[in-house]
């Protein structure tokens, strides 16, 4: 039985490294094959373009790491060697949630509209309010990476939790469950960043509505159509980055509780759900990436008629 929903689970991060890497690469591509062509790159495609490169790593990465534990659980690692790989891992998944975190900022400034002086500052200067949030983020990602090491300073040989219970955990079990808690706070900085900006465009959406109703009642203006799309985005992104928060606290909870491995392979194909499946909301949220999806599924479908003997038969 755990042989079987193993192999289910290695399965479907399979799936999901490959239809990762498929959206990642086709946002990359066209953004790059874009600043060839026209010799420059807007703001919201440099963000795209770092963000999808940025997964794309993640999941190589994931995957690696998931084949090694898998074959070669046990064996091919030390204690120096997982403080390496939870390192460089977390330097990923932070950098990448902080991108999509940018991604929500700069579509707030740019589509919603508040009579707040501070607000209408930040609006014009949104490129700078993004590159901030970068160098933040890259600020608390090596606080992170700081926190997550400082098991390894201390020579702690054992240590007890005592709650309604007596739980007895090793040096290794302590490091690993340090390295959870502490991403799981780190990891609620760009949520709650991205909670903000989704309440933010909610607000700003039910003003415009009510303004528009007393100016001309039932018509949708362009400023309407761009809230609803950017809610849109930001709802999928928030549901799908809710799954990936979640599946920290589950790592967490499954790594006191819990002796089997089951759920900690849950987890991990529910945090590369997020780098994976998001991809495809933003391509569908953007006019340029969603015609050359369309364009890339009608040439695989070319390939694919082409290639198929019974109809190249029925052709001739």
């Amino acid at each position: 039985m755990g042989g079987a929903v193993q192999s289910t689970f290695t399965a479907i991060l399979s799936v999901e490294f490959i239809i990762g890497n498929f959206g990642n690469g086709l946002i990359a591509v066209v953004n790059i094959m874009d600043l060839g062509k026209r010799r420059k790159i807007s703001s919201v495609d440099q963000i795209l373009t770092a963000l999808a490169i940025s997964r794309i790593m993640l999941l190589w990465l994931v995957l690696l790491n998931w084949w090694l534990s898998v074959l070669y659980p046990g064996r091919w690692i030390n204690e120096r060697m997982a403080g390496i790989i939870h390192s460089i891992l977390s330097a990923s998944n932070q950098f990448s949630l902080w991108l999509a975190t940018s991604l929500s900022i700069f579509y707030l400034f740019k589509i919603a509209n508040f009579s707040n002086t501070m607000f209408h500052y930040f609006k014009v200067r949104v490129k700078k309010v993004v590159t901030v949030t970068l160098f933040v983020s890259l600020f608390l990602l090596c606080l992170n990476i700081i926190v997550i090491n400082v098991p390894e300073e201390f020579s702690i040989t054992e240590g007890k939790v005592n709650m309604s219970y007596s739980l007895s955990l090793n040096n290794t079990q302590i490091s690993v469950l340090w390295f959870l808690f502490s991403n799981i706070v780190f990891v609620s900085i760009p949520f709650a960043v991205s909670l903000v900006t989704f309440l933010l465009l909610i607000f700003s959406l039910w003003k415009h509505l009510r303004k528009m109703q007393h100016t001309a009642p039932g018509c949708r203006d362009a400023s309407t159509i761009a809230h609803i799309r950017a809610l849109q985005i930001v709802i999928a992104s928030l549901l799908l980055y809710m799954l990936f928060f979640l599946s920290f606290v589950a790592n967490f909870w499954g790594s006191l509780f819990l002796k089997k491995n089951m759920m900690l392979l849950f987890t991990q194909v529910a945090r590369a759900a997020f780098p994976s499946v998001h991809p495809y909301v933003l391509i569908l949220g953007n006019t340029k990436l969603r015609k050359a999806f369309l364009s890339v599924q009608l040439w695989l479908r070319g390939r694919h008629k082409d290639g198929d003997p019974g109809l190249q038969r029925t052709r001739a």
